[in-house]
């Protein structure tokens, strides 16, 4: 955003990772995630599913029982995110953590690759966007096992979340937003957050981002930048646990 007009011309909607986990694996970026921009408002938020595919027997039913089955089953013990450094990948991460099993991390160009090495059978899991996954359960040969946020998700509602599973802290969700440049002024920020609170509250909105599996959600600026930072702050510790880093 650096460089653009900040009359509201130029808008910036991006996923929550950029922001709040690259400043955590990066050790130089070329812009600063609350310096140079002005929150304007959520547009969306979605969670995260982990699935496995037909490398894993059909006896496995939940996140916990996986982890055990990689256990016993290292040459299995794998699974697929869209990306190394994006929150899919830090979750399989901390599952195999936590567990104390030793999970090979293939990181793919995004979820859809991924999938496609699921159905196939040559990746056991996948952790990723539960949009990205449940278009693929009418294949039969997939099978979601856990979901990440606080409560179930409404696109896969039979499906426990991993608190429910009696994962600890492992309660994740992903947002995107929007932002103009930090110089923007107030009454522009404003006029803007009204527009997209009514434009994110369509019914054209809310059932167009339904089908890919995210949930329309918008808010005030301030709220976008009080998550923001609460979000950023979470996730340097645990950037930090896990040990990685996008420059090594």
């Amino acid at each position: 955003m650096k460089g653009q007009p900040a009359d509201g011309s130029t808008m910036l909607q991006t996923p929550t990772s950029m922001l709040t986990i690259y400043p955590h694996i990066y050790k130089k970026l070329p812009y600063d995630p609350v310096a140079d921009l002005a929150p304007v408002s959520l547009a969306c938020v979605f969670d995260f599913g982990f699935a496995v595919g037909p490398a894993v027997p059909a006896s496995v039913k939940t996140v916990p029982e996986f982890l055990a089955w990689a256990k016993a089953n290292p040459a299995g013990a794998n699974f697929g995110s869209p990306a190394a450094g994006s929150t899919p990948h830090f979750i399989g991460a901390l599952l195999a953590r936590n567990a104390d099993v030793t999970l090979q991390h293939v990181a793919y160009r995004g979820t859809q690759p991924a999938m496609l090495d699921l159905l196939g059978g040559s990746v056991s899991a996948v952790s990723g966007p539960i949009g990205d996954i449940t278009q693929h359960l009418a294949s039969g040969k997939v099978r979601i096992l856990g979901t990440s946020g606080t409560k179930r998700s409404r696109f896969a509602p039979d499906v426990p979340t991993l608190l429910e599973q009696g994962l600890e802290d492992m309660a994740f969700s992903e947002w995107f937003g929007f932002f103009l440049p930090a110089k923007a002024s107030h009454d522009v920020v404003a006029r803007l957050n009204t527009a997209m609170k009514q434009a994110i509250a369509s019914k054209e909105v809310v059932d167009g981002l339904a089908g890919i599996g995210l949930e329309a959600m918008s808010s005030s600026p301030a709220e976008l930048a009080e998550l923001l930072k609460k979000d950023t702050a979470m996730w340097g510790p645990i950037v930090k646990k896990i040990g990685f880093t996008a420059d090594a």
